[in-house]
């Protein structure tokens, strides 16, 4: 079957795409490293957003990053409150900011000032950099 004749073609190049951007950005050549990241990422995020925030966010994503972001999504339980330091427990957590950037370079321009906006700022300070550790062993606000 050639790429013409598959329907999932076009979702899984745009896929590919966006991973290899924040491959790239993230330095390695490992890219089930930067997919776990990228999945990490978008669950902590997904999670700390309201239903609505979550839906502008994924009509930003392709196809199939939109699934990712999606998978084991409980509407009725969004936003939770975590600790930063449960967000990604392996070195990848000093990365996170490079996968912001990646997306929010990917995106349309604003998506990720709305994010962070509504996002607690401990973890919104890792998310975009600004603080990768140690962590505070608190509960985050989602105020």
């Amino acid at each position: 079957m050639s790429n013409s004749d598959d329907p999932f073609a076009h979702a899984m190049h745009t896929a590919h795409v966006w991973l290899r951007r924040i491959t790239d950005d993230l330095a390695t050549d490992d890219r089930a490293f930067a997919y776990r990241v990228t999945r990490a990422w978008l669950h902590t995020v997904r999670d700390r957003l309201e239903v609505a925030d979550a839906a502008h966010l994924s009509a930003q994503l392709p196809e199939l990053l939109r699934g990712i972001f999606f998978a084991g999504w409980v509407p009725g339980k969004v936003p939770v409150s975590h600790r930063v330091s449960e967000f990604i427990e392996d070195e990848a957590v000093g990365l996170a900011w490079l996968v912001t950037d990646a997306l929010r370079d990917l995106c349309s321009p604003g998506q990720f000032d709305r994010v962070a906006a509504v996002l607690p700022a401990d973890l919104r300070d890792v998310l975009f950099g600004v603080n990768t550790g140690p962590f505070d062993e608190g509960t985050v606000d989602n105020g």
